[in-house]
């Protein structure tokens, strides 16, 4: 937050959008004092380092488009009975925190969007208590993705492995209480995030929990994919009915290996731009990297908005629960939608 205070003290215009706890500004400073003094001695290395500058609009148009379609999806696995299974309550929770990100990112584009013209004036410390407050909402958002995701894949795991014990494993209390462990956990680390906003050691803390997630859960998917062809043989030998079964665990392994790719495609510009504040933060071409911050958050909105895409593309029974809920909001509830 670099506009400088009028003389009431106040901050008409605050990019939180480049984030205080990412601490973008001071290397974005460094990189305009060096370019200017001459410091770094290669001006044409820095030359292409504008910041890309993205539209409100943009965040605004993603953030709506994420909200519908993971109020949807909530949606559509509270009215669908047979979807009241543990794998889609992890989805569900995993539609909130994508929805959180999104709406994160839309209410701080609109704050900055009131601030800048001057439809409200606040002093410092309101903007850096709005700007922790965002900050937080993206990292429980990101700690929520992460854990979701592992435990939809011990779920998967559990589904294929222990087919026969599965139900009696993995109950939907059971489903409901790591749920709700997750997110107590998750607002732990935002209030952390918040008191801690000055540490790097917040930062450390969130490249090391991503990537020991992402070596688990590759250790899990990689297990599942080499040994489910040891399973060829047995689902030959079942009833019609055991291989209907063994085929959707099947299938809801490989949907969610598809989850994960996208989550890891749509997060890890973000991540490499933590690892370079920790590694080189005054290096130019980190620096130039770093520029681009504002692009890593349209991807990982993008995420938000893919993952629905997703459900519906892999899932038959949320593909016709997604075109009742749809085609009773553009009719009568009365009417039934023929599938």
């Amino acid at each position: 937050l670099n506009s400088t205070p009028d003389s009431n003290g106040c901050r008409p215009c605050a990019p939180m959008n480049t984030s205080l706890l990412l601490q973008t500004d001071p290397f974005l400073n460094h990189t305009r004092e060096s370019n200017e003094s001459g410091g770094l001695g290669n001006q044409s290395v820095l030359a292409p380092c504008e910041q890309v500058l993205i539209q409100a609009e943009v965040f605004l148009t993603l953030g709506i488009i994420s909200l519908l379609e993971n109020i949807l999806v909530i949606l559509a696995i509270i009215k669908n009975r047979n979807l009241h299974s543990p794998m889609y309550f992890f989805l569900c929770s995993l539609a909130a925190a994508d929805m959180l990100v999104s709406v994160s990112n839309s209410l701080e584009t609109i704050v900055i969007a009131i601030l800048n013209n001057r439809y409200l004036v606040v002093n410092d410390h309101f903007i850096q208590m709005m700007d922790n407050i965002f900050d937080s909402m993206i990292c429980i958002s990101l700690v929520a993705s992460i854990c979701n995701l592992l435990v939809i894949a011990i779920d998967r795991y559990i589904t294929i492995f222990y087919a026969l014990r599965y139900h009696s494993i993995m109950t939907v209390r059971k489903a409901l209480l790591a749920i709700a462990a997750i997110w107590l956990t998750c607002t732990v680390c935002g209030i952390l995030f918040i008191v801690y906003s000055e540490s790097k050691t917040v930062i450390v803390c969130l490249i090391t929990m991503f990537f020991a997630m992402l070596v688990l859960m590759a250790t899990l998917y990689i297990h599942m994919f080499l040994l489910a062809r040891l399973h060829v043989k047995r689902i030959a030998a079942l009833p019609a009915e055991g291989v209907v079964q063994q085929r959707t665990c099947m299938k809801g392994a490989i949907t969610i290996t598809i989850l994960l790719g996208v989550f890891i495609c749509c997060w890890a510009p973000f991540f490499l731009h933590l690892i370079l504040i920790i590694t080189c933060p005054k290096n130019p071409y980190c620096i130039c990297y770093m520029s681009y911050f504002t692009t890593y958050l349209v991807l990982i909105m993008c995420n938000s908005v893919i993952d629905p895409i997703i459900y519906a593309f892999r899932s038959l029974e949320m593909r016709k629960t997604f075109k009742e809920i749809i085609c009773c909001c553009g009719t009568s509830c009365s009417q039934r939608c023929k599938y």
